[in-house]
């Protein structure tokens, strides 16, 4: 935070120290947010919030722009479909095994079976029970 208010007090216009702000500050506190989102506890999570805040109020943030836990959960969402897509996914073992079964059932986000839910902080047990209610 110091350097973008050293950057804004040499005339750096806004865009470019939100532009910064995005790419270094956001792609710091959010890298590999898939792997470690389920681990964080409720006050590390409120840490990351508050410095955002503190982005938006220094304007190097918009107040409409997505929180840091709709951007993990983005995250998320992205890589979860490219591991179901691609079946040559380093990740795509870790899946359980495909269920079949010949029910006309609502649509679901996959169709591994759902087994017994032993870590959500996980995230492939996470994204396999995403939703699952």
């Amino acid at each position: 935070m110091y350097v973008l208010q050293v950057l804004r007090s040499h005339g750096l216009n806004d865009a470019a120290l939100k532009d910064i702000y995005r790419s270094v500050a956001m792609a710091k506190l959010l890298y590999a947010s898939s792997a470690w989102w389920g681990f964080a506890t409720a006050s590390d999570k409120h840490r990351i919030e508050d410095f955002v805040r503190r982005g938006v109020r220094l304007q190097l943030y918009g107040a409409a722009d997505p929180t840091p836990t709709q951007l993990a959960e983005d995250a998320d969402e992205t890589l979860f479909s490219r591991i179901i897509r691609n079946r040559h996914h380093v990740l795509y073992r870790f899946l359980p095994k495909p269920n079949s079964h010949q029910h006309n059932l609502r649509p679901r986000r996959h169709n591994f079976s759902l087994s017994t839910k032993t870590d959500d902080r996980n995230f492939i047990i996470r994204q396999l029970f995403l939703d699952s209610y």
